[in-house]
């Protein structure tokens, strides 16, 4: 069942998200109940203008957390014990300004004192989609063998996560956790995505949604929808499954779920 968490606006979901976030991994890493017990924790970032926003404000958290005096230490994560993990990427270097990968190292990895090893691209640039899709999923077998502590996912109008669009193959795919998908509807064309069997291996699943045009695709997730039709509607975690929504993007959920 999907948690609806309204918030007023963008920058409201962004503050609320990102120190959910913090909270969520920091408690987990201390306590050490994350997936694995092995002390570190999973996650899997996300693209669009929520996912990169929250990435910066845990960059900032990050940095104020470090100002903070020892003697009044403040809740941080310690990102040397994280895994990070990407839904989808787009068929171009880290470099290039599309790059999912690019983006959260600008707005957040390259801020942390995260291990470079601890960062797990696709490679695309260097090697071809078929290819990387076949070396991630070898990646999570290594990494990530049970699943994620949280998956961060924003949401298309129509409602795709990821690369996950209406009506595709890589949304139908029911057994690879990592599909190349060649036609996006949305451009660039060519992508590599994490499929609905691997966004579902997540603890939590947390969905980004702001904005009128996405007032649709949050009312079909809350009512869990066909996946074929409305793919964010199959994305689960299989503790909790969270809709950050703003106000503007709520108005097609029922008033008894916000």
């Amino acid at each position: 069942m999907v948690t609806v968490h309204p918030v007023a606006d963008l920058d409201t979901l962004v503050t609320t998200a990102a120190a959910r976030f913090l909270q969520v991994v920091a408690s987990a890493q201390a306590a050490g109940t994350a997936t694995h017990l092995d002390g570190m924790v999973r996650v899997v970032l996300t693209g669009g203008t929520a996912g990169i926003r929250v990435l910066d404000a845990l960059a900032q958290f990050d940095a104020a957390a470090q100002e903070q005096a020892d003697t009044f230490p403040a809740q941080r994560i310690d990102w040397t014990r994280v895994h990070v993990f990407f839904g989808d990427e787009r068929n171009v270097p880290v470099t290039h300004e599309d790059s999912n990968e690019g983006q959260a190292r600008a707005a957040l990895l390259d801020h942390v004192h995260i291990p470079e090893e601890h960062i797990h691209g696709y490679g695309l640039g260097e090697k071809d989609m078929e290819t990387a899709a076949r070396d991630y999923e070898a990646v999570l077998a290594e990494f990530a063998p049970n699943g994620f502590d949280v998956h961060l996912l924003g949401v298309g109008g129509e409602g795709h996560i990821n690369t996950l669009f209406p009506h595709t193959e890589a949304v139908a795919e029911r057994e690879r956790l990592v599909v190349a998908e060649f036609n996006s509807p949305k451009p660039p064309a060519e992508r590599v995505t994490l499929t609905l069997p691997a966004v579902r291996k997540a603890q939590r699943v947390w969905f980004l949604v702001s904005g009128a045009e996405k007032a649709e695709a949050a009312g079909h997730i809350v009512a869990g929808s066909d996946p074929t039709d409305w793919p964010a509607a199959g994305a689960e975690g299989y503790d909790e499954t969270l809709l950050f929504v703003t106000e503007d993007a709520a108005g097609e959920i029922p008033a008894n779920r916000k």
